[in-house]
């Protein structure tokens, strides 16, 4: 449409009819008061009603198209989801089932050990002095009795001489002594069996106490002399020590000391060694073991011990020793394992791995995926004959994490059913979808 706007330079046509009469008359009178200008209405096509009805009537169409779309397609949405939903109704949920099975009276049970010599050793010194030589060294094997290395002593010596030269003295000291007890034994023998009247009983008295006086000097003579006997013998031995001999047949794995150096007597934490030596021709393996299985193991178990350096060598033998207690912190039982190593290809402070057969109570065995955790504890989902659903509450006792065992709630040959939703509840329908021999 087309709105026009006449002006003083514009003249309306004689047919032309204006719109506002009212204004018109209005403008005329304010004319003298105007600036020359007089307002006239817009103009209208004769055709712009027509557009305006045809448009209302576009739109019209168009909203009620769209509102029969809409309600269309949601009906056809309603329609689909009520045929799903009647759909999964009618479908049972599907679940593989495994059947369980008595589980093996014994059960192989891997763990980490490690391996100790027969006999290890530090070797001190029993006397103090200067390294002379040392005769072995790392690596080197020795036989028990071998002489290791030499001390010079010469402190020890040098007491030991002193030692010698009292022990003369006092063996001089005892002979004069019994020379004197002798004589004062037979002075008083003859005082003795005087007549009456020849001597007085007083003097023979006094000879009788110089008699026991004598003997008396002469045990403490005696005793010094075996005082300083024992004495020179503790040197002996003392200086028997400055050659070190190995205590057993073995391999000295180290050793601490070069000619020259100071050497010190005795053991403490301040005291340095001579040597270590270790017996290795027989190996000790000892491994820790739970508290659940110590109690499947007893003396005399047999054993296969698995290096893990490549090789990949095995070793059969029986557990030697069990030491019959707890460690409170890790709550495990030691044991030991002697193996021979005529060899020396075991060393000691190896990583070996120990198979042991546990014995086992009667016990169920099923797929660690039919235990379910629930409120009541861990239950397994036991398919029926009619295919429903019963939860059981089960004890386990042992998992390996592929297999479970328990020890109630379940008896051998009952189906199970594996990763069961948790909106599966007891007494609902399942449909089995594999063979069940075939998971468990």
């Amino acid at each position: 449409m087309q709105l026009r706007k006449n002006s003083k330079a514009e003249t309306t046509p004689k047919d032309a009819q204006p719109v506002f009469d009212s204004f018109d008359d209005e403008s005329e009178e304010k004319g003298s008061s105007n600036s020359g200008h007089v307002p006239v209405a817009p103009q209208y096509g004769e055709h712009t009603g027509r557009w305006i009805g045809f448009l209302a009537l576009v739109i019209a169409v168009g909203l009620g198209t769209a509102f029969f779309t809409v309600n269309k397609i949601k009906a056809r949405e309603e329609f689909g989801l009520q045929q799903d939903t009647q759909k999964k109704i009618a479908t049972l949920p599907l679940v593989d089932v495994a059947v369980a099975k008595p589980a093996p009276g014994y059960k192989s049970l891997i763990l980490p050990a490690a391996t100790k010599a027969w006999y290890r050793t530090t070797i001190y010194s029993r006397v103090s002095g200067y390294l002379q030589d040392w005769n072995v060294d790392i690596g080197d094997r020795v036989r028990k009795g071998q002489i290791l290395a030499t001390i010079e002593t010469p402190d020890l010596d040098a007491q030991l001489d002193a030692a010698r030269a009292e022990l003369k003295a006092a063996e001089a000291e005892a002979k004069v002594r019994e020379a004197d007890a002798n004589f004062a034994r037979t002075t008083y023998d003859r005082w003795r069996d005087s007549p009456k009247g020849v001597v007085s009983d007083q003097e023979r008295e006094a000879k009788k106490a110089g008699a026991a006086s004598s003997i008396a000097q002469l045990n403490a003579a005696k005793a010094k002399v075996a005082v300083d006997q024992a004495k020179v013998n503790g040197l002996t031995t003392l200086t028997g020590f400055k050659n070190v001999t190995a205590p057993f047949d073995g391999i000295i794995t180290d050793r601490r000391i070069d000619p020259g150096d100071l050497v010190t007597a005795g053991s403490a934490s301040s005291t340095t060694p001579l040597f270590v030596i270790q017996q290795t021709d027989k190996i000790r393996v000892f491994a820790n073991v739970p508290q659940g299985v110590a109690a499947g193991l007893a003396v005399g178990a047999p054993v296969r011990v698995t290096t893990n350096d490549g090789t990949g060598r095995t070793y059969d033998g029986k557990i030697t020793r069990m030491n019959g207690s707890l460690d409170p912190q890790a709550r495990t039982m030691q044991i030991e394992i002697v193996l021979p190593n005529s060899d020396y290809a075991l060393a000691p402070g190896m990583y070996v791995r120990a198979r042991f057969d546990v014995r086992q109570r009667a016990t169920v065995r099923v797929p660690a995926s039919a235990i379910v955790f629930r409120s009541k504890g861990p239950q397994v989902a036991v398919v029926g004959t009619d295919g429903r659903i019963s939860f059981h509450s089960v004890t386990i006792v042992t998992d390996d994490g592929e297999f479970v065992d328990l020890g109630s709630g379940l008896k051998p040959g009952e189906d199970v059913a594996l990763n069961i939703s948790n909106q599966i509840a007891t007494g609902d329908k399942v449909a089995i979808s594999n063979s069940p021999g075939a998971q468990s």
